[in-house]
């Protein structure tokens, strides 16, 4: 899809493009694929190679205000999640221009991305083995013991409030560990795999189940499906404010520019919360 790009965004985009292939070179890696750029052109990414090895390479960019949060090192602080179908962080390797940038290498998983986009527009046929190894994964996050924090009560409060107004009173009474970012760009398929760990730390009960139901919404089929497998996590209150709190930040997504399609759906869900 063609973009209409400002001469800033342009240059900024040739400037990550540059970033991932000096990050290449300083891990001595071919690039072997087309470079994908994220959310807000903060990072990019593309399959490395050496001789027969396969790689992820990906390179973000901060202004280095916002480097001492947790996301910095999500990715690599996840190695000590084991047993899980997620990429593994190999190598990392940091620079300063302009901006602080953070280089790593992660192992490839198989298969693809289930959605090209973090919203499912489309039914996607996923086999129960997938989805079963999805409840795994999560429940197995949900009880690991960390110090990071994806939320705290101060932040939920906050952003539910900002939407939704003073009259909410969204006490958190259970906590886990969460993935954060449970959306279908970040799932893979056929086989499972879950990508992009940058956010996991601890947070209300039900968050990542809220959040992949948020992002189902377009699809009817699809919302089924994830109660069918999530149905105890979001039917509880603990499972209502974090669908809550996920549904409060996707808004302010949306009212940056990001997935307009959702508005009037996720309007309609938070109806039967309140």
């Amino acid at each position: 899809m063609h973009e209409d790009l400002s001469d800033a965004d342009a240059q900024f985009r040739e400037w990550m493009c540059e970033n991932l292939q000096r990050a290449a070179e300083h891990f001595g890696l071919d690039l072997a694929g087309e470079p994908r750029l994220g959310w807000m052109d903060r990072s990019i990414s593309a399959l490395a190679g050496r001789g027969e090895e396969r790689f992820w390479l990906r390179v973000v960019s901060e202004n280095k205000q916002w480097i001492d949060g947790a996301f910095w090192t999500g990715n690599l602080d996840a190695n000590m999640l084991t047993g899980l179908a997620k990429p593994r962080v190999l190598d990392v390797f940091e620079w300063e221009e302009y901006r602080q940038q953070r280089a790593e290498v992660l192992t490839l998983l198989p298969g693809s991305p289930c959605s090209r986009t973090d919203a499912l527009r489309e039914p996607i046929d996923l086999p129960d083995a997938w989805w079963a190894e999805l409840r795994r994964t999560i429940d197995a996050v949900a009880c690991t013991p960390t110090d990071r924090v994806n939320a705290d009560q101060e932040l939920v409060s906050k952003r539910i409030r900002q939407r939704f107004g003073d009259a909410m009173t969204p006490v958190v009474s259970q906590w886990e560990t969460v993935h954060g970012d449970l959306h279908w760009a970040n799932l893979m398929g056929p086989a499972f795999g879950l990508l992009d760990w940058e956010w996991w730390g601890r947070g209300p009960a039900g968050t990542d189940a809220a959040t992949l139901l948020c992002y189902s919404l377009l699809v009817p089929e699809m919302v089924e499906r994830v109660r069918s497998v999530f149905g105890d996590v979001l039917e509880s209150e603990s499972g209502r404010i974090a669908q809550l709190y996920v549904a409060s930040r996707l808004f302010r997504r949306i009212d940056k520019g990001d997935h307009p399609d959702l508005a009037a759906v996720l309007s309609t869900h938070v109806e039967t919360l309140t």
